[in-house]
C-alpha cells in the first residue's frame, strides 16, 4: 500500500475499478477453464475471482465518488 499513499482516491478508484474488471475476465477465463478440462475446483476459483473483481470495481467507484464529493466541497 505504500506506493498509493500520495494517490488521490479518484485516481486510487480508477485503478482499483480496472484492476476490478481486469480480475473479472481472468475469472471468466479460469471458470471457462475449468469447464472445459472438467475441473472443479479451477471453475470455483474462477467464479471467485469474478466475484473478488466486482467488489474490487465497486469500491474503486466509490472511492471516485468520495473523491468527486470532496472536491466539489473544497475538502
Amino acid at each position: 500500500m505504500a506506493d498509493n499513499d500520495n494517490k488521490d482516491l479518484g485516481t486510487q478508484g480508477k485503478e482499483d475499478s480496472l484492476k476490478g474488471k481486469a480480475n473479472q475476465v481472468a475469472g471468466k477465463v479460469q471458470e471457462k477453464a475449468g469447464q472445459v478440462t472438467g475441473n472443479t475446483e479451477t471453475e470455483a476459483k474462477g467464479k471467485a475471482r469474478q466475484a473478488g473483481g466486482k467488489v474490487q470495481e465497486g469500491a474503486g467507484h466509490v472511492e471516485q465518488k468520495a473523491d468527486n464529493v470532496l472536491k466539489d466541497n473544497n475538502v
